[in-house]
């Protein structure tokens, strides 16, 4: 597969050493993580089929040489707890790393500080200092910080935390309420809620859950936070129970962590694999082995930022093997994302992927050893890694690969967007395959170019299904998509459902609830047009100046 503009455009201004051409880095990249498949693992980068997350291709067989893209920090309850986070998290921006938070054991904003005879200022108060010392960092010089900041739902705070971005405030912070099972039960009774002080157990007020739920719902509806985190689910479902409980995400939620743990993530080119319309399944699998090899690697040769976080990571030894391009792949195997058919052959791939990850990582642990904490996880048996799936949101990657991202339908059919100082034109290929062929189809690509959708030209309906872009897919299809991945991935699942501006508070509650019915771990919702600073609009008219995750 060949390099698109917009992907050259990016790697040029942001991931290239001086001097170096594309070649030439995922050359730095394979000889850095030495596996002696130097040439093995070129191949499959320049062909686009698997690429590491951002850090590594940036900073791998460099002096830097930090490779993670993920990490969760601690943040105790005390000055010099949260400070110490603070102070880890610049180290972590600096070094091309997101960071993620739990702020559930900061005393609440009013309570009594003993040592002082003060009053506390709040887990909120704590988390702008955090966002503002973001705002005057850039990520290792070429990547602007990202945080995550988790509230359990039973904090005295939570309804402060839930209305914090509806005026656009915390702008380097994505947001999840940590919701539990007692609240589900609650809320499900239509019962009431007690709010716990994390300082000393004790009941600091009882709520109505119905009025906590009306509040999140509509914080989504109004500017896409605070997503929710079902952390009873995660813990559920950690494979090393024995560490302790799982309490924040990275940035974007895909890679549950505990605190002090990194996780290095790639993700598969799902359309790269795809032939003649059918999936290369024997390409698919040999791709697969080598992206868990790959991985493992990395965290041997990497450069931790602060002690803990090399020593936590080796311990479990994360890795987080995902996807991208699967819209891409789903047209040209001309099946529509919104339809029962979409979400069984996401699922056949999705159990492919995960069966042949574990096969490689259980390899690995049977030839190198498995990770040293395997005493307190669930496996029975030789394992090299913790958790070896993730699906990331794929923000770059997609660009150099030139596909879709990660698990989402197609946003729009034609955008612009600004990379580098330069606007990139883009309307999908498969649009000007079936339509340029048709009669006036020159006046329907203008539409399309203007419009970013053809759900309002005079095509068939099955291409009308074929191409329906995220806002013009039900919001069920969004959620269902989301957890027939996530039943074939052991970290989380990066997922979005962007919904058309005249969605309603009520499709918002039934999103959440749906995705806590279906096993999700997290769901993050966004309404076209809810934030003045929306990265990406439908259609050519306007360029948006790109905000690129990892």
């Amino acid at each position: 597969m060949a390099l698109s503009e917009a992907g050259k455009i990016l790697l040029e201004s942001r991931y290239l050493l001086s001097g170096e051409t594309v070649s030439d880095m995922f050359q730095r990249v394979a000889r850095a993580v030495n596996t002696g498949r130097e040439a093995q693992f070129c191949q499959i980068m320049e062909d686009l089929l698997f690429l590491p997350n951002s850090p590594t291709l940036m900073n791998a067989g460099t002096p830097k040489g930090q490779l993670s893209a993920c990490f969760v920090l601690p943040v105790a309850d005390s000055i010099q707890g949260i400070f110490t986070a603070l102070t880890q998290m610049a180290m972590i921006h600096k070094s091309g790393g997101g960071t993620g938070f739990s702020f559930s054991r900061i005393r609440p904003a009013g309570d009594i500080v003993g040592t002082t005879a003060g009053v506390a200022s709040g887990p909120l108060s704590f988390i702008r200092v955090f966002d503002e010392a973001t705002t005057a960092l850039k990520q290792g010089g070429r990547r602007r910080g990202a945080n995550m900041g988790v509230l359990a739902s039973s904090h005295p705070d939570v309804l402060s935390f839930i209305r914090a971005k509806k005026n656009g405030d915390l702008k380097n912070f994505n947001l999840s309420v940590g919701i539990d099972r007692h609240f589900f039960n609650s809320y499900c009774r239509k019962g009431t809620y007690d709010l716990i002080n994390p300082r000393n157990g004790e009941v600091s007020r009882t709520i109505d859950t119905g009025i906590l739920w009306e509040e999140l719902c509509s914080a989504a509806w109004q500017c896409g936070d605070p997503g929710i985190l079902f952390l009873d689910r995660i813990n559920d479902l950690n494979p090393v129970p024995g560490l302790g409980p799982i309490e924040a995400t990275n940035p974007c939620g895909e890679q549950p962590l505990l605190p002090y743990e990194s996780c290095n993530l790639g993700s598969l080119n799902i359309a790269g694999f795809v032939r003649k319309g059918e999936l290369d399944e024997d390409k698919l699998v040999s791709v697969v082995r080598f992206g868990v090899e790959f991985l493992d690697a990395v965290i041997d040769i990497n450069t931790y930022p602060v002690p803990e976080i090399r020593d936590r990571t080796l311990l479990t030894r994360k890795i987080g093997l995902g996807i991208m391009g699967l819209a891409d792949a789903l047209i040209m195997m001309e099946i529509p994302y919104a339809s029962n058919e979409g979400l069984n052959v996401t699922e056949s791939i999705m159990q492919v992927i995960q069966q042949e990850a574990h096969f490689a990582s259980e390899e690995l642990g049977e030839k190198k050893g498995s990770f040293p904490a395997i005493d307190k996880s669930w496996y029975p048996g030789p394992m090299r890694n913790a958790t070896v799936t993730t699906v990331a949101p794929t923000g770059s990657l997609h660009i150099i690969a030139g596909t879709s991202s990660g698990i989402e339908p197609l946003f729009s059919l034609a955008f612009s967007r600004i990379i580098n100082g330069k606007a990139i034109r883009f309307v999908h290929p498969a649009v000007r395959h079936i339509v340029e062929s048709l009669p006036r189809g020159q006046t329907l690509m203008e539409q399309i170019e203007r419009t970013g959708s053809v759900q309002n030209l005079p095509i068939r309906d099955y291409e009308k299904e074929l191409l329906r872009t995220a806002p013009e897919i039900k919001p069920e299809f969004h959620v269902r998509m989301q957890a027939v991945v996530q039943k074939n991935v052991d970290n989380a699942v990066s997922k979005t459902v962007n919904l058309p501006e005249h969605a309603t508070l009520e499709e918002i509650s039934g999103i959440f609830l749906l995705a806590r019915t279906l096993g999700c771990k997290g769901i993050t919702v966004y309404r076209y047009n809810s934030r003045e600073d929306q990265v990406l609009s439908r259609g050519c008219d306007t360029c948006r100046v790109d905000g690129l995750g990892s």
